[in-house]
Parts: structure tokens; C-alpha cells; sequence
């Protein structure tokens, strides 16, 4: 028996084991078998029977095992977790449906026009109809089974459409739909309506190919979602709004691919499909382009979607269709009320110039241009700047893409209008920056350029105008003039001007500057020579100038440049020196005359200037390729050898210029000590002959060079023996025992040290080495620092001022100096808690003998000396204290002893000096608070706020105290308080969300104080005329006025916590009388004459209308008359706030 009739007697249920055999020959690729070769050598009749019986087993197949019963058996995990095995019968009939496939898809290849293959197609609608319940693991089966629907309608056999529907369902469904497939059966979807049960299915997978980034950038993508757009007019619509809902969240290069899916459908379409496709979807976007807000997230999309209609105006067609699209929306937005509407029209107005008609003859068409170009001096001649702005850019925009047909008198026209008056607009530094930003965009057509160069140098002045984005867009502008070649820089600006402006603007300005000059002054094609030569040049026409060039050169150039630039200024130094020596010799050698150069005739070691001018660039260089350097030690080493051998000498020659020396250790500083120690180990000794009261430029410089060597610690024991002497002196004086600790005959300079120590702390680099000297040293000096308490105290003991007036501000700045130097050890070592523990001690001290000097003058007592003295001491110990808690290192007993102080400090009788700082230590402790979340601790912060919530209180009663006792030195404390207390009333309402009872407490503090004081005021009112509403904080009681004068000025938050606190009070009827309530009515009244939190108001009026209803009842005829006059005006400003 042949092959042939085997295989055709194989096609049975009772032989599926030979059929299954012959389908496993034709998937083998070594062996020779082929179903399809097979089929085609067969005759109609035999192919005929074959699809007959092929139709039969699949029935067979089906009818032993239903499909219901196929996802229930399938293989997967049971509750046990346990693989559940499969029915036999199942899989001999999942091989049957595979083996039936291979075979329909092996005939489809083979079908011929004469064939009859209606059992074919009987077969292939029973895998359509079975192929919903093949088992997910069936995965390979029913992809090619849709393999099979694909060949189907590849061939165009009939009933391809209901098997391509199914694959274009199929593959919808799918998580990443295949666009090549859903491309290839798209003409399925035609015969399928929108409205009917399928369609609406299919419309809501098809919408979500739109949003599918995948899809919309691949071509297969957009032909498939092009052709979407024919699908049914309603459906167009539907793509339009998705669209339109998403457009916010997808990225630029997405709206890129959607605008080209919109153009080419408008391309394709005809007939209503086309007009709906510009009335819903094109003219949509240009409405929503004009009407959107500037800052809607979805106007940049929606304008980059039409700039691509506007790109494509050279396609057919085009121009019309945006002509006769623009025409009923553009005109009437460009005379708009509203100016955003008039700058979105002028922008879309401007991209799409010209606007025309093909189909218009050319008197018509000269007309629309004529009537376009006059539009467009009346946008830069618009009231509002935006506008103007916007017109400023489509013009240059114009002129740049239209240059060629825009008349010659009309373009000098534009220009002239930009150039002499836009350039100068004196109400809007908008308009201004967008002249010059905007010029860029005409230099990028070269026809321009001979045009232009007459007409920029005639903004020169604007280099120097005030607004600095003006300054940053005019140098971008001469930036882009050189890039372009268009005319030279220097003659739209001088060098002078420009070295003047780098002088002395931002570093936003000078940047670009330095930019726009780097080829000028370090021309990196030429030899390094002329780099010196060009930096000499630079110096001398403009000193700072130079600074800030060779400060900003790293941006611009590689760091060996600079590298070599800092060798070849080391040279010409060195070329000057030997000169010098030359000529003071008289014998200059005729090979110096050979090594001549053009420096020669300019620079001499005579203009100290210069010679300092090119250290300080050394200098500069250095620093700015420090890290560059660290990066190669090589490089590193070869340049502090090369410097190293002349710092000595550099020093020698220039020591008597202040200038030359101040860069020259600036130079040692970056230099290792080793490299130089002839010159290091003289450093040191510089100090100790420096004057008392010398200038910190005199000093600095010594500081920095000895701690970048590693020789802070002697700076320190310096500073430390300086202090120690001083007070032995000054004890030895008085005639107390002292102990003799000289180890010099040199003068102590506790001043100067002091200086040194203050210097070193705030500088970061210089503190960083003050910190990490050896723990010995620093309690050597802390201990140094400490002993002055005892001169301190002395001081502001002392009823007279003593009679060296410097030993008062020597004690007073060792204290100081000794807290922060606390702080910063107690930073630098968190874990250790014996600075904390110091600065506890410190405090006690404060609090014992100083505290009670802050106290009232009295004659022969206490003076006002005294009193100043201690409340420094006293603001001193709470800034080291707020400092503390700053930098988090703090812990819970320290701001519990804190918070001690403070309290102790505001009952003192003059505590009241010193509330600005107190508030200012309240607001650290707050924000600590709210930082901290150590588990276990919530009793203890909860005890921490109710205190701290406590002294603010307290404060506001100090203050309303002061104020009636002392109205002037009262509004003083308010005066002085006011910053600070707004600092802490903003860090009040963030604790809000994470401590409200703070947040409750201090708010509630100030509500009440608000009140209090107010109802105060008006039970003292004797006569009606007395009674008036406020219309501004300065009407009201002082401290209400003071506070509320602080909330108005706050973040609207803070106020919001305020009127809270109100409303609750109200809803609580905690406020039970009628000047309570008259006082709410008078804050009410002033607040609502800022036009702020009108809601706000209009609720806490609600609740005083009701409660003033209750005591409407109780006012008679025999009340006095000014209650009655009190509920009169309350009513009337609730209902002015209610009833505008």
C-alpha cells in the first residue's frame, strides 16, 4: 500500500494512531514526507474525500470528548498544590484538532480553482467555533489554528471573513496585540457595524491600540490605526475624545507618531469621512489650541499636533484645508477680550503664515497676505505683554521662513519695529527677552544677515539692561551671531562693554560671556605662548574681568588646556624675574635676546598689578581642575614639582606686595607642606606677628594655607596659649597668684586669636580641619575658652564698665566661640554626650550668674550696662541651644532642659528682651519634634509639646502684660518679635498633620489672646462714639493688631489654622458672651478687607449668626445702649460677609 492511500485511510477516528504518525513524518524535517506535496499529487476526487473524512474525525473527535469538559480537565494545580493529570481522551483529541490543522492548512496551499472544498470549510467553522475552549495551555494549538484563518483569507477563499473576524478578535484580546496581523485582516472589520454588540466590543479594544505606545510608532501600527478612520463616522469621534483624555500623559515623541496618524488619515480620507475628520478632530484642536489655558498640561500636545498639519503645508491640499479650517475660529480669536486667547491665536497664526487659498487669483491672494501682514503689526503693537511677546516670536518665525516673499519695505518695516521699539520696552522685560531670544531664529536664514548687519549694533545697550534674563538672552543672541557668522560680535558690542558685564553680573551672564569671548582669550589652536599672551591682554584691559574668565574656562575647555596655560604663566613669570635681575646686573645676553617675545616689550615685574593678576589665575586655574588632578596623580605631581621649585623664590621677590603675597599662599595652600618646607615652616610666625585688629584679608589666607597642610592644631595651641597668658596677665595684675607660662617674649594677642578661631568656625573648609584635630587639643582650647566665664561674669557684675572696654567684648566673644565650637564638636562626635553635657553646665551657669542681672535699672544697683550685658550673654546661650537642635543632635533631656531655661528666662522680670530668640528655639523644637519618631518615646514627646505649647502661651501673656504696663517698650518686643514669630507660627501649622495637639495648642493660645484683648477693650467703652467697626489690623487692640498684621502676611495655611480654631471654638459654644462674640466679628471684619478666604469667613459668619440669635432674645429695651449698638454692628458685618 502506498503511502498516499495509508495516509487517506489514516484520516479516521478507529486509526488515529496513523494519523497522529503521519502528522508527526510531516512536522519532522528530516524526514522526506509532506502533506502538502502529498495532497497536491492527489485527484480532485481524493482530496475531496480526504476534507470529507477530515471533517468527520474532527466530528468524532468532538462528539467523544465535549468540548465543555475540556477547561476542567486541563493540566494545571489543584488546591494541594498537587499537578492534576490529563484525560487520555483529552489529549488524543487535542491531537486530533493539531494533526486536522496541519492537514487544512496543508490543503489550503493545494486548493485549485475547479475544487469543491465545501468539508474544508465545514472543518475550518468547526475549529472557529472550538477554538473559544481550547485549554490556555493549549497555546501553540490555537496559534495555529489562527494560522490556519490567516492562510484562509491570504488565499481569499470563501467564508474568509467570519475566520477573520475571529483572528482579529483573537488577537485584540491579546495583552500585546500583533499590529502585522490585525493589519492584515483589517478590511474584516468593514462588514462588522459600530452599533452592534460586536462592534461595541471591538470599538473599546481597538480604542486602547491608541494609547499603546508600541502601536503608534510602528508603520504596520499606524497603517492598521489610519485605516481605523474609515471604519464608521461615529467611531471617529470615539478615537478623537481617547485621544483627547490621554493626551496630558504621553510623552513628546508619542504626540509626534498621533499627529502623523492624524495627517495621514486626513490624507487618505474622503467624502463625510474627511469632513469629519476636520470638523471633529482637526478644527477641534485648533478651538482647543486657541481657548486652553498657558498652563494646561494638554496645550503644548495639542499645539505640537498641529504644528505638524503646519509643517506639511508644501502636501496638496493642505493649504486650503487650514485655510477654510482657520478662517471662522483664527480672526475672531486675534481680537479676543482675553490676552491669553489673543497670544494661543497669535502663536497657531503665526506657525501656519500664510494662510491662503490656492483656488484665489492673485489679486486676491496679494490681498490675504496684505490684510495677514497688517494683523501682525497690530499683535506687536498689543496691550498686553504676553501678546506682544508671543508676536515677537512669529515674527522672527515669519521672517525667517518667508523672507524671500515678504516685500523688502515690509520686512525693513518688522525689523525696525522690533529693533528700536520692542528691543526697548520699557513696561515688560518679557518683551524685551524675546526680542533677543527670537533674533536667533531670522540669523538661521543666511539671506538675512546682510540686513541685520546694520541694524544689531543698534542694541548694544542692551547688554546693561536691568532685567538679568534681558542680559542672558542678548549674549545667547551674540553667541548665536558668531556661530553663524553673520557680522562680528565686537561691533553689535565692544569688548569694553562685555569685559564690564563680566565684571559685575550673575554667574547666568558671565557664563555665557565667558562662552562667547573663550576663543578670543585662550584660542586652544594656537600655541600656549599666545594664551599667556591673550591672558596679559585680558588683565590689563579689565583685572576682574580676567578673574571671572578664568574662573568660568573649565566649562569650555579641557582641563590639560588649562593645565598647560598655568605652565606657560609659571614661564613668563620666571622670563620676568631673570630680566629683572638682568637689568639690575646690566648684562643681558644676547641669548635673552634671542628668546624675546612680545610679553617682553608688555610685561615687567615693575606692574606688580599684573604679576599679582597672573598668580591669582594660577590660582584660579588650579582650583578649577582640582578634581581633574586628584583623578591623575601623575599630572598632580609633575605640576606641584614645578611650582614647588619657584614658590621660594616667588615669595622672595614679591614679599612686598600685599597682592602677590595673598596669591602666593593661596598657591602654598594647594601645595603640599613637604613640597615647600623652607617656605611652610615661616608660615606659622606671619601669624604671631600680626597686629591686634588686623583685617580678616590679612589673615584669611595664612588660616587656609596652614589647615589645608594639616597644621590646624597648631593654629589652636596658638590661639590657646594666647588666651591662657592673657588671663594670667590679667590676673596677675589684680594681684592675684598666677603661674608663669611664657614661653616667648612676645606680646598675647587674645583678640587676634579669638579672630583666628572666629574665622576658622565659619569658613567650611577651615572648620572641617578644626574638628578633626586630636580631641586633646580641643578640650585644651575649650578649657582656654571656658575660663573667661569667670571675666564674663566679672563684666556684667561690675556696676561701672570696666576700664579696658576690649575685655568685655574678649569675654563676650570667648563665650560665644566656646558654644559654637560645642556645637560643632557635638556634631562631629553625636554619640559622644560629653560636649552635650558642657553645654548643659554652660547653661546652668547662664542661668545662675547671669539671669539675675536681667533685671529693671536701678540707681546704684544695677545698670543699663549690666542689663545689656546679660541679655547678650543670655540670647547667646539660647542660640547655642537652638543650634543644638538644629543640627539634630540633641536628644530628649537635652530640649527638656531647654525648654526649662526657657521658661526660666521669660519669668525673669526683663525676659521679655529676649523673646525673638525664644521664639526662635521654640520653632527648632517644633520641627524637631516633628522629625523625631522613636518608638517608646510618645509620652515623652507629648510631655515636650504641652510644654512647649505652654511657653508660647506664656510669651503672649508677657507680651499683652508688657503692652499695658508700657505700650512703647511693648510695641518695641512686637516689632523685634515679628519675623520670628512668623517662623514659628508656619512651623505650628505643619504640626498639624503629625502632632495636632501642638498645632491645637498654639493656635488656640493666639485665638484666645485675639479675644481676650478685644473684649477686653470693649468692656472699658464708656460712650458709643468710642464704638466703631476696624477695618484694618492698626484699628484694633495692640497685640491683636500685631498678630494679626503677622497671620496676614503668613502662608494662607497658617491663617486657614487660625479660622479653624475660630469655627471650633464657635461650634463648641465655648464663646458665651457678647464682646466674645463682637471681638470674632471685628477680626472677621478686618480679614475680609484683603478679598482672602472669602469660605472661610463666610462659615465662621454662619456660626456667629446663630449664636448672636440667642442673645437677641436677651437684649431689652433697658440694656445699655452700647450693647445694643455692639449686637447692631455685628449683625451688619456678618451680613456683609454673608451678602456681599
Amino acid at each position: 500500500m502506498s503511502k498516499r492511500e495509508a495516509f487517506i485511510k489514516s484520516v479516521s477516528i478507529s486509526k488515529t494512531e496513523d494519523f497522529f504518525s503521519f502528522i508527526k513524518l510531516h512536522k519532522d524535517a528530516s524526514e522526506p514526507f509532506d502533506l502538502g506535496e502529498l495532497l497536491q499529487e492527489l485527484q480532485k476526487a481524493q482530496r475531496q474525500s480526504v476534507w470529507t473524512s477530515l471533517a468527520k474525525l474532527l466530528q468524532d473527535a468532538v462528539v467523544a470528548c465535549p468540548a465543555e469538559r475540556w477547561n476542567g480537565t486541563q493540566l494545571e494545580k489543584n488546591e494541594q498544590d498537587m499537578e492534576v493529570e490529563v484525560p487520555l481522551d483529552l489529549k488524543q483529541t487535542m491531537q486530533v484538532i493539531l494533526g486536522v490543522t496541519e492537514v487544512a492548512v496543508a490543503s489550503v496551499e493545494t486548493i485549485e480553482e475547479e475544487d469543491t472544498y465545501t468539508s474544508l470549510l465545514d472543518c475550518a467553522s468547526m475549529l472557529n467555533d472550538l477554538l473559544g475552549f481550547l485549554p490556555q495551555s493549549e497555546a501553540a494549538l490555537q496559534e495555529r489554528v489562527l494560522g490556519l484563518f490567516e492562510c484562509w483569507w491570504t488565499k481569499g477563499l470563501h467564508g474568509k471573513e467570519e475566520l477573520g473576524l475571529t483572528v482579529l478578535q483573537t488577537s485584540l484580546r491579546k495583552r500585546v496585540p500583533d499590529m502585522k496581523r490585525l493589519w492584515l485582516f483589517h478590511e474584516a472589520l468593514i462588514s462588522v457595524p459600530l452599533d452592534s454588540e460586536l462592534g461595541l466590543e471591538l470599538a473599546n479594544q481597538l480604542l486602547q491600540c491608541f494609547l499603546n505606545a508600541t502601536h503608534i510608532k510602528r508603520d504596520e501600527g499606524k497603517r492598521f490605526l489610519v485605516f481605523l478612520f474609515s471604519w464608521d463616522l461615529a467611531f471617529i469621534r470615539l478615537i478623537h475624545k481617547t485621544v483627547k483624555n490621554q493626551l496630558q500623559f504621553l510623552r513628546k515623541a508619542e504626540i509626534e507618531h498621533l499627529a502623523e496618524i492624524y495627517f495621514r488619515a486626513w490624507k487618505k480620507a474622503s467624502g463625510p469621512f474627511l469632513e469629519e475628520i476636520e470638523s471633529t478632530c482637526i478644527q477641534d484642536f485648533m478651538q482647543h489650541g486657541i481657548q486652553l489655558h498657558r498652563t494646561s498640561p494638554v496645550l503644548p500636545k495639542v499645539r505640537q499636533i498641529l504644528s505638524y498639519f503646519h509643517k506639511q503645508k508644501f502636501r496638496q491640499g493642505l493649504d486650503e484645508m487650514l485655510y477654510r479650517l482657520y478662517r471662522p475660529i483664527l480672526w475672531r480669536a486675534l481680537k479676543g477680550a482675553n490676552g491669553e486667547v489673543r497670544a494661543n491665536a497669535t502663536l497657531l497664526f503665526t506657525e501656519a503664515f500664510p494662510l491662503k487659498d490656492p483656488s484665489m487669483d492673485v489679486a486676491a491672494t496679494d490681498e490675504t497676505l496684505q490684510r495677514q501682514l497688517d494683523t501682525l503689526f497690530s499683535l506687536l503693537d498689543d496691550q498686553q505683554p504676553l501678546v506682544r511677546s508671543t508676536a515677537v516670536l512669529g515674527t522672527c518665525t515669519v521672517l525667517s521662513k518667508c523672507w524671500e516673499f515678504i516685500p523688502s519695505d515690509i520686512i525693513g518695516d518688522l525689523l525696525k519695529k522690533l529693533v528700536q521699539q520692542l528691543a526697548y520696552d520699557a513696561s515688560s522685560p518679557d518683551v524685551r527677552c524675546a526680542v533677543f531670544m527670537c533674533m536667533s531664529i531670522i540669523l538661521d536664514n543666511n539671506l538675512t544677515h546682510a540686513v541685520l548687519e546694520n541694524l544689531l549694533p543698534l542694541l548694544r545697550t542692551s547688554l546693561h539692561d536691568t532685567s538679568e534674563k534681558v542680559r542672558v538672552a542678548f549674549v545667547e543672541m551674540l553667541i548665536k551671531i558668531k556661530a553663524v557668522r553673520a557680522t562680528k560680535f565686537w561691533k553689535v558690542c565692544s569688548m569694553e562693554h562685555l569685559l564690564a558685564r563680566l565684571e559685575r553680573d550673575s554667574p547666568s551672564v558671565s557664563k555665557r560671556i565667558v562662552n562667547l569671548l573663550f576663543s578670543s582669550f585662550l584660542p586652544v589652536n594656537q600655541s600656549e605662548m599666545v594664551w599667556c599672551e591673550r591672558c596679559v591682554t585680558l588683565i590689563q584691559m579689565n583685572p576682574k574681568a580676567a578673574r571671572k574668565f578664568y574662573l568660568y574656562a573649565h566649562l569650555y575647555t579641557a582641563p590639560n588646556n588649562l593645565g598647560k596655560l598655568m605652565l606657560v604663566i609659571r614661564k613668563c613669570l620666571n622670563s620676568c624675574i631673570q630680566k629683572a635681575r638682568d637689568q639690575e646686573a646690566d648684562d643681558t645676553t644676547s641669548a635673552n635676546k634671542e628668546n624675546h617675545s612680545e610679553l617682553d616689550e608688555v610685561l615687567s615685574v615693575r606692574d606688580m598689578d599684573t604679576m599679582a593678576r597672573l598668580l591669582e589665575v594660577v590660582v584660579i586655574l588650579w582650583r578649577s581642575i582640582q578634581k581633574s588632578l586628584q583623578r591623575n596623580k601623575e599630572v598632580m605631581n609633575y605640576l606641584v614639582a614645578k611650582f614647588a621649585t619657584v614658590l621660594p623664590e616667588y615669595m622672595r621677590f614679591f614679599q612686598d606686595d600685599h597682592a602677590c603675597t595673598v596669591a602666593l599662599l593661596c598657591m602654598a595652600s594647594l601645595l603640599p607642606a613637604a613640597s615647600v618646607p623652607s617656605f611652610s615652616c615661616g608660615v606659622l610666625p606671619r601669624l604671631r606677628k600680626l597686629e591686634v585688629g588686623a583685617s580678616v584679608s590679612n589673615y584669611s589666607q595664612i588660616l587656609d594655607c596652614l589647615c589645608s597642610w594639616g597644621q590646624a592644631s597648631h593654629i589652636l595651641e596658638l590661639i590657646s596659649d594666647w588666651l591662657t597668658e592673657a588671663l594670667a596677665n590679667t590676673s596677675a595684675n589684680d594681684g592675684s597668684a598666677r603661674r608663669v607660662r611664657i614661653q616667648e617674649t612676645m606680646e598675647a594677642k587674645p583678640d587676634l586669636g579669638l579672630d583666628f578661631l572666629d574665622y576658622m568656625l565659619t569658613n567650611p573648609p577651615t572648620r572641617d580641619a578644626v574638628v578633626n584635630v586630636a580631641l586633646g587639643k580641643l578640650r585644651q582650647l575649650l578649657k582656654a575658652l571656658g575660663s573667661y566665664k569667670s571675666e564674663l561674669y566679672a563684666c556684667v557684675s561690675a556696676f561701672e564698665p570696666p576700664a579696658r572696654a576690649r575685655t568685655t567684648e574678649t569675654a563676650m566673644k570667648a563665650f560665644s566661640l566656646h558654644s559654637r565650637l560645642l556645637v560643632h564638636l557635638q556634631s562631629k562626635f553625636p554619640e559622644d554626650r560629653d560636649f552635650l553635657q558642657d553645654m548643659e553646665l554652660s547653661a546652668t551657669w547662664v542661668t545662675e550668674r547671669i539671669l539675675p542681672f536681667l533685671v529693671a535699672p536701678t540707681e546704684d544697683v544695677i545698670s543699663m550696662q549690666q542689663v545689656k550685658l546679660a541679655q547678650r550673654v543670655m540670647e547667646c546661650c539660647l542660640i547655642m541651644s537652638r543650634d543644638i537642635i538644629i543640627v539634630g543632635v540633641g536628644d530628649m533631656e537635652f530640649s527638656g532642659q531647654v525648654l526649662d531655661l526657657l521658661s526660666v528666662v521669660l519669668l525673669s522680670e526683663r525676659g521679655y528682651l529676649c523673646i525673638p530668640v525664644i521664639l526662635s528655639v521654640l520653632s527648632s523644637l517644633a520641627k524637631d519634634c516633628m522629625s523625631q519618631s522613636a518608638p517608646g518615646q510618645e509620652q515623652q514627646m507629648s510631655v515636650l509639646i504641652g510644654v512647649l505649647t505652654n511657653i508660647f502661651h506664656k510669651i503672649l501673656e508677657v507680651i499683652a502684660l508688657k503692652l499695658r504696663k508700657d505700650q512703647e517698650e511693648g510695641a518695641q518686643v512686637c516689632v523685634t518679635s515679628r519675623s520670628a514669630l512668623m517662623d514659628f507660627l508656619t512651623v505650628a501649622q505643619e504640626l498639624a498633620s503629625v502632632r495636632p495637639e501642638g498645632h491645637d495648642g498654639v493656635f488656640s493660645s493666639l485665638f484666645a489672646a485675639i479675644i481676650v484683648e478685644i473684649s477686653h477693650a470693649l468692656h472699658k467703652v464708656s460712650h458709643t462714639e468710642q464704638l466703631s467697626t476696624p477695618e484694618t489690623a492698626e484699628d484694633l487692640p495692640p497685640l491683636s493688631s500685631h498678630i494679626l498684621g503677622i497671620l496676614l502676611k503668613c502662608p494662607p495655611a497658617v491663617t486657614r489654622s487660625l479660622f479653624a480654631m475660630t469655627q471650633q471654638s464657635l461650634d463648641a459654644d465655648e464663646i458665651d458672651s457678647l464682646a466674645g462674640l463682637v471681638a470674632v466679628t471685628n477680626l472677621l471684619a478686618v480679614v475680609k478687607q484683603t478679598g482672602q478666604f472669602r469660605s472661610e469667613l463666610k462659615s465662621i459668619a454662619l456660626s456667629v449668626q446663630r449664636q448672636m440669635e440667642r442673645h437677641c432674645a436677651g437684649i431689652g429695651e433697658s440694656d445699655e445702649e452700647i450693647q445694643k449698638m455692639l449686637y447692631g454692628s455685628s449683625i451688619k458685618t456678618v451680613n456683609d460677609i454673608l451678602m456681599p
